[in-house]
């Protein structure tokens, strides 16, 4: 017998093991999942959906998609923040204007009876979910609403004494850490609340409009990124010094 056998007992050989199958998992659920908006085909692996005419354009940082603010969206049959106990979801985009009320990333729950992933028509749906939105304040100006609803929660972060360039590239953020939501913008602190979150189910995702088909985004989207975690200031998406003016 080697050794190494003598020194290692049965149940510690089990317990390696263990301790082997769970660190690759567990670095795989702290792991981000990046969608990069650089075609219509796909995004994540994920089939994409197109209605209108969303255009691919071209940036400093390679493509993006361009929407017109009237019936432009994609749309994906996946939840990318679904079984997250904490979050951040972010996101790379350029508003461009348009209507004062424009909700351009929506990721829905689906209703396990029905299959819903929202109502008809408003913007008060029982299904638990997370929305960017943004308010057009001036023409030249706009300011963030980072939005979740679940069971439990419902909770806007909106401060729209903090706002920002039109036709700007911006990287936007929402956080969760176990007790605390947060919103950003090119890794500035907008506001946060308490909060007692509780995981989201499966479901699907728009972009460029509310997934009912309302409030359509003028601009473009670049990237966005899901982590299952509440990542620090300094870790957040920032925008490429190439889209920088």
């Amino acid at each position: 017998m080697r050794p190494w056998q003598r020194l290692l007992s049965l149940p510690m050989l089990i317990g390696l093991l263990a301790l082997a199958a769970v660190f690759p998992l567990a670095a795989q659920q702290q792991a981000s999942v990046t969608w990069r908006f650089d075609n219509l085909a796909q995004v994540g692996g994920h089939p994409i959906e197109v209605e209108g005419r969303p255009r691919l354009i071209n940036t400093g940082a390679g493509p993006a998609v361009e929407f017109n603010g009237v019936d432009d969206a994609l749309f994906i049959d996946a939840h990318p923040l679904a079984g997250f106990t904490n979050f951040t979801f972010e996101a790379i985009f350029r508003p461009d204007g348009g209507a004062e009320a424009q909700r351009w990333f929506h990721i829905a729950s689906a209703d396990p009876k029905t299959g819903a992933v929202s109502l008809p028509g408003g913007t008060n749906d029982p299904n638990p979910r997370f929305l960017f939105e943004l308010r057009v304040a001036d023409g030249n100006s706009w300011y963030l609403d980072a939005f979740t609803h679940g069971d439990g929660y419902n909770q806007a972060l909106m401060f729209p004494a903090k706002t920002h360039a039109i036709g700007a590239w911006h990287a936007v953020a929402q956080t969760y850490d176990g007790k605390v939501f947060r919103s950003y913008v090119d890794g500035v602190l907008q506001g946060e609340a308490a909060m007692d979150f509780k995981p989201q189910g499966p479901g699907k995702t728009s972009i460029g409009t509310r997934i009912n088909r309302v409030n359509y985004f003028k601009g473009a989207i670049l990237e966005a990124r899901f982590t299952p975690r509440a990542l620090a200031p300094e870790a957040l998406l920032t925008v490429p010094a190439s889209l920088k003016h």
